[in-house]
């Protein structure tokens, strides 16, 4: 893994110090003045904490907007590979705990993952982690299992690349799974449970796939 650079550390704690320099006086004064008796700090507390991933959520964005994540090699020094890296510590610092905890129930997720960029269809779900986003594309009527992973990017060694991943209408991925960078499946496909589906894997419509590498166990014409 490359290292951090001086600069993508400034640059997030930049952010993170209007973030919590907006969030924190605005959960003090928002919700401190409310009559609230024994129960305003518990109070004054939990309204930061949504406060803080509210802004968070809204700087990210922004963030993305201004630097976006390029698909491809991402050349050490380049634009691209800043944004990468101040996005990994977004990730890291800010929006790991709230992602991998199971804290909020699988519906909440959903709008959370769609703050963070993610494209979900409608009536699509995932009870697993999307580690990446703003490079996941999640058709219709999907179903994501329990502890299943999906993640865009590749690091090996020094080499740092991104490539989106793409999923058709009606996909189910089991429980526990893991979905790598690049991977396409197609509509109405199913990983079963457990399954590691390898960078650039193409899945088809109506196959289904399971193992470690993932494999085909049933094509869509069986």
């Amino acid at each position: 893994m490359r290292p951090i650079s001086f600069s993508q550390i400034a640059t997030f704690l930049l952010l993170l110090s209007f973030i919590l320099a907006t969030a924190l006086p605005a959960a003090w004064f928002g919700v401190g003045a409310l009559p609230l008796g024994e129960f305003r700090a518990l109070a004054i507390c939990a309204a930061a904490l949504v406060f803080i991933y509210v802004v968070a959520f809204f700087v990210y964005r922004l963030f993305l907007l201004v630097l976006p994540l390029n698909e491809g090699e991402l050349p050490e020094g380049s634009r691209g590979e800043f944004s990468a890296q101040v996005n990994i510590l977004f990730y890291l610092i800010l929006f790991n705990t709230l992602i991998r905890t199971h804290f909020l129930p699988v519906p909440l997720m959903r709008l959370v993952y769609i703050a963070l960029g993610a494209k979900l269809g409608r009536n699509s779900y995932s009870a697993g982690v999307l580690l990446d986003p703003p490079l996941t594309f999640v058709g219709d009527n999907c179903i994501i299992g329990h502890d299943a992973v999906i993640f865009a990017h590749a690091i090996e060694g020094s080499r740092l690349a991104l490539a989106s991943v793409r999923i058709g209408n009606d996909v189910t991925i089991g429980a526990t799974a893991v979905v790598m960078s690049g991977v396409t499946i197609g509509t109405g496909a199913i990983v079963s449970a457990g399954a590691v589906v390898t960078k650039g894997t193409a899945i088809g419509a109506g196959e289904v796939w399971g193992g470690v590498p993932a494999r085909l166990l049933k094509s869509a014409m069986a």
